[in-house]
């Protein structure tokens, strides 16, 4: 028995029973969003894509904005200009924790500031201005955005979404499952199978080396991905730093941009219109929906193994394979992440075809667009989740490889024929064409029997009595 005295035990005992009544409703609520979403990426998927929220939900955004504008604030203060260079280390300190400190309020507060004004980059100025007067700082308002227009702010936030995004997220993501493919190309490098080219068995390879074609076509590809340039406008309202030399002419603010967007991580684009080019962005999307597409392969390939039992999947326990069918264990997760992959690719290159086009110096289409970049990535991430789910699931089933590879000795015609043109036998192609073209009855006996009747040496004749499906592998097995 607890020696609090009762009525502490009582209180505390209902500070429990609400808190706990609260993270229930917290949790009930959290699963009423769900599937009331419009979106699976906000809805059934949301536990999957919850990470991306912190890049490109609206209240990311919101902040990376914020972001951009006290740090650009912050630049100007080491300019000569209007006193600015007097602004203390200790103030600079607190102008930073704007964004540093910046809450689901603050956001809610530029949202109320934009539904009376109608613009969301002016709502974020005069935020920042109304966190000035807190800090006592109004002599210093007016260079909050100053000659600036709102692209300046959203093409420096949105590619440091993309790049913060994709190199914290998207990428490891990558890199696990190639890792899991390195590890399933090394656990199965000495499993030989029948090959299939246009769906027909072919010459034999491993298991461990056709995984390993694709896990090098994404290392290369990712490579590609990392070497992007990330770049950022920084102009001005015609792309011409206008107000900036109007205001103060004698300061170089073209090498001011290019110093402040190398320092808060992108490249400046120049020249430009009233946006950035998005060309590089382009490349970024196009580089990812190659990666996506050499995933699509790889997943319908597993899933062909699948249904051709080279491959058998984990039951667990509880889980249901079909609602009719009791004996289902369906590839589920090789499936999703294809339908995922594909629709994310029909976004991305609908991205990487749209936003680099702009009429004249620019129009607005590209902003509505651009809010919904997150949602490619989110698919891709949704994908990438199952395709490693699925991969932790899967066991190579050997015997069953074995036997295939036992009952099309058809497949070793390759390595015979190519014998016999090494020994200057005429027309050794068309002598096991005719021996195995569509004949379902070759053997190890009958290719045998039809070696001992070659006018070849006893020599030549054990060479090719020892070539098998098993050992025909070139150099598969390195």
């Amino acid at each position: 028995m607890s020696l609090l005295p009762l009525n502490l035990i009582y209180h505390s005992n209902v500070k429990i029973f609400y808190l706990l009544q609260y993270l229930l409703n917290l949790q009930m609520n959290s699963e009423i969003n769900k599937i009331l979403s419009i979106s699976p990426v906000d809805g059934r998927y949301k536990s999957v894509t919850q990470p991306l929220s912190e890049y490109f939900s609206e209240f990311a955004l919101i902040k990376y904005r914020v972001y951009v504008e006290i740090e650009y604030f912050l630049e100007l203060a080491t300019l000569p200009i209007k006193d600015m260079d007097s602004i203390s280390p200790e103030t600079k300190k607190k102008i930073k924790k704007i964004y540093q400190d910046f809450s689901e309020n603050d956001a809610l507060r530029i949202k109320e500031i934009e539904k009376e004004i109608n613009h969301d980059v002016k709502a974020v100025e005069y935020f920042i201005k109304e966190e000035f007067e807190k800090l006592n700082l109004e002599k210093f308002k007016e260079f909050i955005h100053f000659g600036l227009t709102s692209q300046d702010i959203n093409n420096t936030a949105i590619p440091l979404m993309i790049k913060n995004s994709i190199s914290e997220i998207i990428i490891s993501m990558y890199e696990e499952l190639n890792n899991k493919l390195s590890a399933l190309s090394k656990k199965s490098k000495n499993v030989p199978m029948v090959a299939r080219t246009h769906g027909q068995v072919a010459t034999p390879t491993t298991f461990g080396k056709e995984i390993q074609v694709f896990e090098e076509r994404i290392k290369i590809q990712l490579k590609t991905l990392k070497n992007i340039p990330n770049n950022g406008k920084f102009g001005g309202a015609s792309g011409n730093l206008n107000a900036h030399y109007l205001a103060f002419p004698n300061i170089n603010w073209d090498d001011f941009s290019d110093k402040f967007l190398k320092k808060i991580g992108l490249i400046r684009s120049k020249p430009t219109t009233q946006i950035e080019h998005y060309d590089n962005m382009a490349s970024i999307f196009h580089a990812i929906s190659r990666i996506n597409t050499i995933l699509i392969d790889f997943s319908r390939d597993i899933w062909h193994y699948i249904s051709i039992n080279y491959l058998v999947q984990k039951i667990k326990k509880g889980e249901v394979g079909s609602s009719a069918m009791p004996h289902k264990v369906n590839p589920i997760d090789f499936e999703n992440a294809e339908g995922n992959l594909s629709y994310a690719n029909s976004q991305l290159i609908f991205l990487a075809e749209k936003l680099p086009i702009s009429r004249l110096q620019r129009d607005l289409t590209d902003s509505t667009v651009s809010r919904n970049i997150g949602v490619p990535l989110a698919h891709t991430l949704i994908a990438l989740s199952s395709l490693n789910k699925g991969l932790d699931k899967i066991d190579i089933n050997k015997s069953v490889i074995k036997n295939d590879l036992d009952n099309n000795w058809a497949i070793v015609a390759e390595a015979i024929q190519t014998v016999l043109r090494r020994e200057m036998v005429p027309n050794p192609y068309e002598l096991l064409k005719d021996l195995t073209r569509g004949n379902k009855e070759v053997n190890k006996k009958s290719l045998s029997d039809f070696i001992e009747k070659l006018p070849v040496s006893n020599n030549v004749k054990e060479e090719l009595k020892s070539i098998s499906p098993h050992n025909y592998l070139g150099n598969s097995l390195k």
